[in-house]
């Protein structure tokens, strides 16, 4: 009998959320076939079987945590698919024994939660039964989202909670429980947290709470930036195979000639001491359907302009099909996030990570400005950098943005820096 164990992953990463079982029990898997899918803080990691053979039995539900190393599910290398027989083995490991369901005992007031139906017992992780029996909520009563029928968290914090509580909360005889207004429901949609947005959301309040983040304005004239893409843009994609020329590539050239400028924007605080990072790894910032992930372009001062537009789009690619590694996560040094692409006029972006600073780019907009003592009307785009006070001050957050607009505003010069 073979394990199929969580992988180790990363240093970092300690545990994952399954979210879904590529092969059922009973089903053949061949060697190196991936069986299940596993979230992580970071990415999704697609987990293999090692040997061929037949799955038989799952330890691990959708939606259980598991810990690196856990073994989840067994792999018979001589087995044989049987679909009828084998498929009681998830139901089984799936649900408490009988005999756990002890509650009345210590409360006879409490409502007995039922996990029976009359077909049998209810498919439910063990998350979402340990969540019914706290609602006092009757799994047979749930409607599940799952086509199988599985019963899930998020299936049991949306099951009308309102109107289970309510024998709990007198001691008059009331077997059945009267339902809760129905505007309840259809106002307000409770839907659990994906891993990954719990882990955004506490480093987002961590680096909030544990920096001291300003943020520095300027605006930059993107007429020759602009003039000089569309003449440049055909020829551009013929001659590098179809890579499109974009803003980005002259963005991130511009962010590296002013990381070597300004080495502090491109360090860290590392316990008491400062790191400055010798290297250059941008961080482009990617928004998928699971939220914003942050994948890093390698070496940027290193790449011409084709090779820093074909890693951007093969990255953003990834990150939309969830194929990125953590590899393409881990140190960065610096981050641009473009809130123009979404109509942004302005921001205020939130330091990436330990990295002491991010670029912010926004929409670009047709204004009047003054053009040597005339009106004219530009295309005109805000830009912002966010930055960590303890290591970047005043002047240097100034003079790096103003060393970007220069360099955006004048292309040409951008050849000296390639």
């Amino acid at each position: 009998m073979a394990d199929i164990i969580v992988p180790e992953l990363a240093e970092s990463i300690t545990e994952g959320e399954i979210v879904r079982w590529v092969k059922n029990v009973g089903d053949t898997v061949e060697k190196g076939e991936f069986i299940v899918e596993l979230e992580t803080d970071k990415v999704n990691a697609e987990i293999i079987s090692e040997e061929a053979g037949v799955l038989v039995e799952i330890l691990a539900q959708e939606g259980d945590v598991v810990e690196v190393g856990a073994v989840i599910a067994k792999v018979d290398p001589n087995g044989t698919a049987s679909a009828p027989a084998k498929e009681e083995a998830p139901v089984k490991e799936a649900t408490p024994a009988p005999a756990k369901e002890e509650a009345p005992k210590a409360a006879p007031a409490a409502p007995v939660v039922e996990e029976t139906t009359a077909n049998g017992r209810v498919i439910a992780s063990p998350a979402a039964r340990k969540l019914a029996r706290e609602k006092g909520i009757d799994l047979g009563a749930i409607n599940p989202v799952d086509p199988q029928g599985r019963v899930r968290v998020q299936d049991v914090a949306a099951h009308n909670p309102a109107a289970q509580q309510a024998p709990a909360q007198t001691q008059a005889a009331a077997p059945t429980p009267k339902a809760a207004p129905a505007a309840d429901e259809s106002r307000v949609e409770v839907v659990k947290m994906t891993r990954r947005q719990k882990t955004a959301a506490n480093r987002l309040l961590e680096v909030s709470q544990g920096t001291a983040m300003l943020t520095t304005f300027n605006e930059i004239d993107m007429t020759n930036v602009m003039a000089l893409r569309k003449r440049k843009k055909d020829a551009f994609m013929e001659k590098h195979d179809g890579t499109k020329l974009g803003f980005m590539s002259f963005f991130t050239k511009a962010v590296t000639a002013a990381l070597k400028a300004y080495p502090a924007v491109n360090a860290k605080i590392v316990g008491e001491e400062i790191h400055y990072n010798k290297f250059f790894d941008v961080g482009i910032a990617v928004s998928t359907p699971d939220g914003l992930v942050v994948p890093n372009v390698r070496d940027t001062d290193r790449k011409n302009f084709a090779e820093i537009e074909g890693d951007i789009a093969d990255l953003a690619v990834k990150a939309r099909n969830k194929k990125l590694a953590l590899s393409d996560l881990e140190g960065g040094s610096f981050t641009i996030t473009n809130g123009g692409v979404f109509g942004s006029l302005m921001s205020t972006p939130i330091i990436n990570g330990d990295q002491a600073a991010i670029l912010g780019m926004h929409n670009i907009v047709q204004r009047p400005i003054a053009v040597n003592g005339e009106v004219e009307v530009r295309p005109m785009m805000y830009v912002a950098l966010s930055y960590d006070h303890r290591i970047i001050n005043g002047k240097e957050s100034v003079g790096f943005l103003k060393m970007v607009k220069e360099l955006i505003e004048n292309p040409e010069d951008l050849l000296l820096e390639a």
